[in-house]
């Protein structure tokens, strides 16, 4: 049935299939059993790029429920290293050239992650017996994986230690990371060092290559730039403006104002799924 459903959005233009970066954590076999081989060919076959959301099987990791809840959401973005290590030494990068996009993982940890992960190789291969054949994990994970952040001022004062052929922005509508309408401002903040080439990898044509999607057959360049989409939505009416819509909150109603915590949002949660 997924083979099945690849093969059907692939012909509908989709090119991206979103999936568990951990599937033992719904009941399915890990990404290195050959339960996954009929994915990998179907993917492959269809040129569809795999997304790897944060949090989509590995859950982002919180002390405890007592934490502040600021610490938890502090490290969600660098917690999709799990699922990144995991998927970096799956087999089937050696037999597929299978592209897997990290989503929302953000890149300034990335360097980092890579140095460790080439010292590791070098310095534990000899008993580990790991499937790089004389090439560096690092290498690797710059032929498949797609970074893929939303504000990342370190990351990309330090494009030298990555691929800048390899990173993508990506703005998180609607979510509260998202920091729409001012995000080109805010982008801008952080990538006006970079030279034009650089910025356009950056802004659209790393994502228009690695997910084989070109607005520009659809819409005219000069219509998809900044200034040309703000005044389209004041001519459709779109409403930037600020509002609140009430909803789900973590306090009980009347309670003093006070630090919420991880237990907090399971708790919110859990009624909400309850009510639901």
């Amino acid at each position: 049935a997924c083979v099945k459903e690849i093969h059907r959005i692939a012909k509908k233009g989709c090119t991206a299939v979103s999936i568990s970066e951990n599937p033992t954590k719904i009941g399915l076999p890990s990404i290195h059993n050959a339960y996954w081989e009929p994915l990998w060919k179907a993917v492959t076959d269809t040129n569809m790029v795999i997304c790897l959301h944060i949090g989509g099987g590995n859950p982002a990791p919180h002390a405890s429920m007592e934490s502040p809840i600021e610490a938890w959401i502090s490290t969600m973005p660098i917690s999709i290293v799990v699922g990144a290590a995991d998927w970096l030494h799956l087999e089937a990068l050696e037999r597929y050239p299978l592209k897997v996009a990290l989503s929302e993982g953000s890149i300034g940890w990335v360097p980092y992650f890579l140095e460790r992960s080439d010292f590791s190789h070098q310095q534990h291969k000899a008993w580990t017996h790991s499937r790089f054949h004389g090439t560096k994990p690092s290498e690797v994970f710059w032929k498949h994986f797609m970074t893929c952040f939303i504000e990342d001022s370190f990351g990309l004062r330090n494009l030298e230690f990555m691929d800048e052929n390899m990173i993508s922005y990506e703005c998180d509508y609607p979510h509260s990371d998202c920091v729409w309408p001012e995000a080109p401002e805010r982008l801008w903040e952080t990538i006006k060092h970079l030279n034009d080439a650089q910025i356009d990898k950056i802004t659209h044509l790393n994502a228009m290559r690695f997910f084989n999607f070109d607005p520009f057959k659809h819409h005219k360049k000069a219509d998809l730039t900044v200034g040309a989409l703000r005044e389209q939505a004041k001519k459709d009416g779109v409403d930037v403006s600020l509002k609140s819509y009430g909803g789900a909150t973590p306090l009980e109603e009347g309670e003093a104002q006070r630090v919420v915590t991880s237990g907090d949002i399971a708790k919110m949660f859990k009624k909400q799924s309850e009510a639901a």
